[in-house]
């Protein structure tokens, strides 16, 4: 349980960033595109940036994104213990 916590820890620090960057510039290209909001950003620097094509990286920055979340998803709910052993319960007397 303390090596997933670990695990856990250390994604969510290192995918902090990654996940913040895509969230936000999702977020504000539809504003801009559906709802015709003027953030003073073009929507198509918002889809590259989103899209870590003005990184060069469009070709994994996805996949990196997807895999992290699997990983945050996977240590969380084993932290969580849905998924445990059930412990049987003491019988006091």
């Amino acid at each position: 349980m303390r090596s997933f916590r670990k695990y856990h820890r250390t994604l969510a620090i290192i995918l902090a960033l990654p996940l913040a960057v895509t969230l936000l510039t999702g977020i504000a290209a539809t504003l801009v595109g559906e709802w015709s909001a003027n953030l003073g950003v073009g929507r198509s620097l918002l889809l590259s940036i989103h899209r870590g094509e003005i990184f060069g990286l469009q070709g994994i920055y996805p996949i990196l994104n997807g895999v992290g979340l699997l990983g945050l998803l996977v240590t969380g709910l084993s932290m969580t213990s849905l998924f445990g052993r059930k412990r049987p319960k003491s019988e006091k007397d």
